[in-house]
């Protein structure tokens, strides 16, 4: 099998809600519009919101999404001032990574992360 390309689909309870999170709070731009939904960039990846195949049903997701940026603590600066809810306030992790944990309108966690110059993700191995 080729993977050509991936994105994630969220299917918010409320569409205008998370059009503002992903978008104006968290400064994604928008890679594509359609009747019905908005596709942002995320760094290499992409985020979908959909307004259709929700419900009103309390959101399940056991996963997170991760994001990196280039300075969390500056990241929780903004979002603070924002008036967004952080859940977990930046640290470093026992792991080497710098983490933010904020929610998205339906509760779904972000994990903003900020990978410092010595990490191994950083690092080629070859």
């Amino acid at each position: 099998m080729e993977v050509l390309s991936s994105r994630t689909i969220l299917r918010p309870r409320d569409y205008d809600a998370a059009l503002e999170f992903y978008g104006t709070t968290l400064g994604l731009a928008i890679a594509r519009e359609y009747p019905g939904g908005t596709v942002f960039f995320a760094g290499q990846g992409l985020i979908e919101i959909a307004a259709h195949g929700g419900s009103d049903e309390p959101i399940r997701f056991p996963g997170a999404l991760w994001l990196q940026v280039r300075d969390v603590y500056s990241a929780e600066a903004e979002l603070v001032v924002a008036g967004i809810e952080i859940v977990r306030d930046a640290r470093q992790e026992p792991w080497g990574l710098h983490e933010l944990w904020i929610a998205d309108p339906d509760g779904i966690p972000v994990v903003l992360v900020q990978i410092p110059p010595d990490h191994p993700i950083r690092r080629d191995t070859r």
